[in-house]
């Protein structure tokens, strides 16, 4: 009898809900599900959930642990990679370094490999998704905040403390920028994220006469939205339209420079904001060949990605292939 070809387990930890799939080894989902992430008690019960899930799907599917090459997770953390340490992570519970690699491996019996979560997005898109394969690839993913994952030739990008790919840090305004979190001023994620579009729209709002779609609708719900600002522009409002140029400029402006370093194949742009489409990334294109150099400019195409909310499990189902797949 022939053995049944192995499956991933992967899992995308969110601090809303966690999101959990089963692979085959070609990287397509056979099945996939959510729960919520339990963060009372410190987050204690987050992992034995996420065991209990997947046990629970095994046996559902009239399967055992022994059909799981092992479980890929992706976190929203810096991670230390020598002890599979996740660095405290607050809006989990875990107020201290937290040792999930040793805690999914104790409660499933099943190796793991974990990763950060923006990494996981970018091995996803380069796997199955907008970087079609690409051995080079810079993935971006403008939400509320601005992170990013680094690829080189296979492989995460991962830095000295594992801090490569924070593309949303990198400084676009150096006079006159807005503070940003991590306490620096005039970062990319201050200006290209959805909050930092509405910070820029409302700055030019405040100095706008009235005859503007954006205007008005600002004045009737004394606020506005990213996407608010997008449909303005397709509409034609020409304070919109300033806003979002702006916005690409920035964008396109780090985009080259990370370009100029690493020359990938992709830069793969996703989240929330990336569903303005080429409303943004035909500016973001144009600001990025003004700046970059040129056989850079020429060689790297910037696509929205294409893999929604499942880039961070497919991700973390290559790294369970990558790394333990030799060993069958």
């Amino acid at each position: 009898m022939m053995a049944k070809e192995k499956w991933i387990a992967a899992v995308d930890l969110g601090g809303t809900s966690v999101k959990l799939a089963f692979l085959n080894m070609d990287g397509e989902i056979l099945d996939h599900w959510s729960i919520p992430t339990d963060r009372s008690s410190k987050g204690r019960n987050i992992v034995p959930d996420i065991a209990k899930s997947i046990f629970e799907t095994l046996h559902a599917k009239q399967e055992t642990k022994d059909r799981l090459l092992g479980i890929g997770l992706g976190a929203p953390g810096p991670i230390d990679y020598s002890t599979g340490r996740i660095y405290k992570t607050v809006n989990l519970g875990w107020e201290d370094d937290y040792p999930l690699k040793q805690a999914l491996e104790k409660e499933t019996g099943l190796p793991v490999v974990v990763e950060n979560d923006a990494n996981c997005a970018a091995l996803g898109e380069m796997w199955k998704g907008a970087g079609n394969g690409a051995a080079n690839l810079v993935c971006v993913t403008l939400g509320t905040g601005v992170g990013g994952g680094v690829i080189a030739n296979g492989d995460i990008v991962r830095g000295a403390k594992g801090a490569a790919g924070e593309i949303g840090h990198i400084v676009v305004e150096i006079e006159d920028g807005f503070s940003c979190n991590c306490g620096k001023k005039g970062c990319l994620e201050t200006v290209a994220s959805a909050t930092g579009i509405v910070r820029l729209a409302k700055v030019e709002l405040e100095r706008a006469d009235s005859g503007s779609i954006l205007k008005e609708k600002f004045n009737a719900n004394q606020d506005i939205s990213a996407k608010d600002v997008f449909e303005a522009a397709d509409g034609g409002d020409d304070l919109a339209k300033r806003i979002v140029d702006r916005v690409a400029f920035y964008l396109g402006f780090a985009l080259a420079n990370i370009g100029n370093s690493l020359n990938p194949d992709y830069i793969v742009v996703g989240g929330g904001v990336s569903n303005a489409g080429s409303t943004l990334l035909d500016p973001v294109r144009k600001y990025f060949k003004q700046y970059a150099f040129p056989p850079v400019g020429e060689s790297t195409k910037i696509e929205r990605a294409s893999l929604g909310n499942s880039a961070g499990v497919i991700g973390a189902g290559w790294l369970v292939k990558k790394e333990f797949s030799r060993e069958q």
